[in-house]
């Protein structure tokens, strides 16, 4: 593998200045190639894009045919994709290599990283990182440094955007969390045990004209005796067996037995949160034979003194876990190398006595008062709104309010439903009430509740003009209910309701 690129600040300007010009964004890839393309090269088939950048004689052509799809263009094409930096610069600074032709033939460049647009809702970024197995058609090395991938993309959406004074990346691999954490925090601390990895973000974190404290270091021993107001990790959390059939790929392993990383920095992130900070991070959990995964998080999250809010997304059997991350680094299926490395997840899940492995995203919160935390443990595997983050924002505001205040407090307030929450009535052909009544929540979660009669009469009259306290007792008036009875059924529904912003 060649060295990451060189964090030159003249001639990444150059380089910045290029890449504007071209117009080498997300949506000017994705019209680029096409959605055909773009489909399949998002499933890692890079036919369809090679195809259509053959012979490419446009600057977003020739910088993907070189950058993401890792072939090679001639020097003179490069020259006039790139001209303030030129080839020269690009050389010098460690984004391509000459090849050198005969007499007759013109000199090639080829890659020596991945170069790519990334953005969200307000920003446009490149990002560099090491040739994938696409590019490069060949397995990954084991210090391979990850670009954009599906589990970065899946925090970027949940993190909660407040302003922050400090935040922490942990593990922050290629930087693609700390340059979304550069919009909303005064400064940044990045880490990561992979020093190839700090080289990158360093590159990437100066093409973006943002400033990091990179420090080299395992989990939390850089940042030891400090505190943030926001921790954000992608985290090697991939479960491997330690047996040596499969590589230890330092993108996607922290060199633990089983889960013990994010069990571990579930008890241990607290150490470094301000009150009322936030730490969120993705993982993989092993759910033992006769356990739930609740009962796992259960334990891990006993005395830590933290809020919690676990969202399980995925569950899969060990096998197809095996499945999943023997193809993963480039392994082809059914090559010898492939089924050592299936056999070693199958038998390492099974010396623990593993029945399935959830994944999720985890959010802890170190209360601001001397209180009992709540933990929220909630399994969504379906849709859920884009971005996650002012849902989560909200989710935590909500059950911390319900956390401080008492149900009195709570029947005093004057509740609505929320505007995307719509109400389902199902019932028997000829029947005069509806069987079945739910509420459904549009966005957010995207919660479903089946309502009872006390709990649909309440909603039907939470419009924000009554507190609650009033609308049940009138409700329990109209049915003739003890009010006390209904309060007691409601109650408890009203809690779920306003913890997950259906009632507002």
């Amino acid at each position: 593998m060649t060295a990451p690129p060189s964090t030159d600040p003249t001639l990444i300007r150059r380089l910045r200045a290029d890449l504007l010009t071209a117009g080498l964004t997300v949506d000017g890839v994705a019209e680029r190639l096409g959605d055909l393309a773009s489909a399949a090269l998002h499933r890692e088939q890079p036919l369809p894009a090679l195809v259509v950048t053959d012979d490419a004689t446009d600057v977003s052509g020739i910088l993907l045919r070189l950058f993401t799809l890792g072939r090679p263009v001639a020097a003179s094409a490069l020259a006039g994709a790139l001209p303030t930096l030129g080839v020269a610069g690009a050389v010098e600074l460690g984004l391509v290599r000459v090849l050198h032709a005969g007499r007759e033939q013109e000199e090639l460049v080829e890659a020596c990283c991945d170069l790519r647009p990334y953005a969200d809702d307000t920003h446009d970024w490149w990002v560099a990182s090491d040739l994938s197995e696409v590019a490069t058609r060949e397995p990954l090395p084991p210090d391979h440094v990850l670009g954009i991938g599906g589990a970065s993309t899946t925090l970027a959406s949940w993190t909660i955007r407040r302003p922050a004074r400090r935040a922490l990346d942990l593990g922050t691999g290629c930087g693609v969390q700390a340059l979304h954490l550069a919009a909303h925090c005064e400064s940044i601390v990045a880490t990561d045990v992979s020093e190839r990895a700090l080289a990158y973000a360093s590159f990437n974190a100066e093409l973006a004209g943002v400033w990091l404290d990179l420090r080299h270091g395992d989990l939390l021993d850089p940042v030891a005796g400090e505190r943030f107001d926001l921790v954000v990790s992608n985290p090697p959390f991939v479960i491997t067996p330690r047996d040596g059939d499969v590589p230890l790929y330092e993108y996607r392993d922290a060199g633990r037995a089983g889960d013990a990383l994010v069990r571990t920095l579930a008890r241990s992130v607290g150490s470094v949160l301000e009150p009322g900070g936030v730490a969120q991070f993705l993982g993989n959990w092993e759910v033992p034979v006769g356990q739930t995964w609740r009962d796992v998080w259960t334990t891990w999250l006993e005395g830590t003194g933290l809020d919690a809010w676990v969202v399980q997304r995925e569950v899969q059997d060990p096998a197809e876990y095996a499945e999943l991350w023997a193809r993963d680094g480039g392994t082809v299926p059914g090559t010898p190398a492939h089924d050592r490395m299936y056999a070693a997840w199958l038998r390492d899940f099974a010396s623990r006595g593993v029945e399935s492995v959830g994944f999720g995203v985890v959010t802890l919160q170190r209360p601001v008062t001397e209180r009992d935390p709540w933990v929220s443990l909630d399994e969504v595997p379906g849709r859920v709104a884009s971005p996650m983050g002012p849902v989560i924002d909200a989710g935590l505001r909500a059950r911390t309010w319900l956390a401080e205040h008492s149900d009195e407090e709570l029947l005093a307030v004057a509740w609505s439903c929320a505007g995307d929450v719509t109400e389902e009535r199902h019932g028997r052909p000829g029947g005069e009430d509806p069987a079945v009544i739910l509420v459904r929540q549009g966005g957010g979660l995207g919660r479903v509740v089946r309502a009872g009669t006390l709990l649909a009469g309440y909603l039907s009259v939470a419009d924000g003009s009554l507190p609650a306290g009033v609308a049940l007792d009138a409700l329990a008036s109209v049915l003739d209910v003890p009010a006390a009875e209904v309060r007691a059924e409601v109650l408890p529904q009203l809690r779920d309701l306003i913890a997950d912003g259906l009632l507002v």
